[in-house]
């Protein structure tokens, strides 16, 4: 069976891990980010871990016309899909009543509406696919608040709310759909910050559980996966 899968935010971090790991499986990809420059590196290293070939896009899914566009691109590319990874996101830090104004749109554009978009305009090829699955990287800010960071819980819940509900609207198709939340993963988010790396997850290792998650029967579906650091979070 040939295997194909979408990555957003795909060029660095949890997303490039991933990638990783599906090349390693050998699936096909679509990696979406908003570096030119760094998608095309990426494809490289892709390629030459085992991907039998990767196609690139770049933009910002915040846009709902890009991510229609991009949507519409890969439509045009593949009858059908194995896997969309929905990891397109930014944290910006600070609390709600005193932020920038303009903020809480871009975190909610960024981290909710992306996959709204990306996930509506890929649908008709999940539904064809015989192992279609649907992973929404939420966070631990999905179920815990956090005081500096409230904006980025809110649109956090909201992913995990939209992933539920995706979830009921999979079962008629037997599209799987997971919501994994990770805590503190070692990722530029965290640049400069002044702790060790044995505080922090390693992108790897949230790539693995996915892919497990993946790989399980096709009669299970692990629907929310929380991940942590050894030591707790940060």
């Amino acid at each position: 069976m040939n295997f194909t899968a979408v990555v957003t935010g795909a060029s660095k971090g949890i997303g490039f891990a991933v990638a990783m790991r599906l090349a390693e499986a050998g699936f096909e990809l679509f990696i979406v980010g908003r570096d030119n420059d760094r998608l095309l590196e990426a494809k490289s290293q892709l390629l030459l871990t085992g991907s039998p070939m990767v196609h690139t896009f770049a933009g910002d899914l915040s846009q709902s016309e890009i991510a229609i566009r991009c949507t519409a691109n890969i439509c045009e590319t593949w009858s059908s899909l194995t896997v969309l990874v929905n990891n397109a996101g930014v944290f910006l830090p600070g609390p709600m009543m005193e932020e920038e104004e303009g903020q809480f749109e871009k975190m909610m554009t960024t981290n909710m509406n992306s996959a709204y978009h990306t996930t509506r305009g890929l649908w008709s090829l999940l539904k064809k696919s015989q192992r279609a699955h649907v992973f929404n990287m939420c966070s631990i800010a999905s179920i815990t608040a956090y005081a500096a960071g409230g904006s980025y819980s809110v649109s956090k819940f909201a992913l995990l709310g939209f992933s539920k509900s995706l979830r009921l609207e999979g079962l008629p198709h037997d599209i799987r759909v997971t919501a994994i939340l990770p805590g503190a993963t070692l990722t530029d988010s965290w640049a400069g910050v002044d702790l060790p790396p044995s505080r922090f997850m390693k992108p790897e290792d949230v790539a693995e559980v996915l892919f497990s998650a993946f790989s399980s029967n096709q009669n299970t579906v692990m629907e929310e996966v929380v991940l942590r650091p050894i030591l707790g979070d940060i």
